[in-house]
């Protein structure tokens, strides 16, 4: 837990300290810069995010001061809306991107071989697929690097 507590805390110091943007926010603008239209709907951008939808709503609205987001109402459901990154929020993002790129590599890459890199993507992957080690990905293949799996193919063959 220690080391987790201190990567987020590293993440979230250079974030704040050279580009004046929250780690939540800049979560929030990566995963709008990445979307078609960069937009997403308030309640995909919830689900996305690790923020509660109150917290979202919030963050949303402190992004739409700074101009870097726009809420944009659905045309199809009068209850919805999207929020939409805007051409300054991309740039602002844009901008940020180098120094937390470099801060993860600090933090994180330089501290680590190859090969824990490597596990290190294999238990991210099947944490994020809530998966048992060793079980088959989505669609019925073994990530790359689940060795268990690929042993498990080997034997049977």
């Amino acid at each position: 837990m220690i080391g987790a507590q201190t990567l987020q805390s590293a993440i979230e110091s250079q974030l704040q300290r050279d580009s004046a943007i929250p780690f939540g926010y800049y979560e929030i603008m990566v995963r709008l810069s990445e979307a078609d239209d960069r937009s997403l709907r308030m309640s995909q951008l919830a689900e996305a995010s690790t923020s509660s939808k109150s917290r979202l709503s919030h963050a949303v609205a402190r992004l739409e001061e700074r101009g870097w987001v726009e809420r944009v109402d659905c045309e199809t459901d009068r209850r919805g809306q999207f929020a939409r990154l805007t051409d300054a929020g991309f740039a602002a993002l844009a901008a940020a991107a180098p120094g937390h790129v470099e801060q993860v590599r600090r933090s994180l890459f330089d501290l680590i071989t190859p090969e824990q890199a490597t596990q290190l993507g294999t238990i991210m992957a099947a944490i994020a697929g809530g998966r048992a080690p060793g079980t088959e990905a989505a669609g019925g293949c073994p990530l790359d690097g689940d060795t268990a799996a690929e042993d498990a193919e080997a034997e049977e063959r």
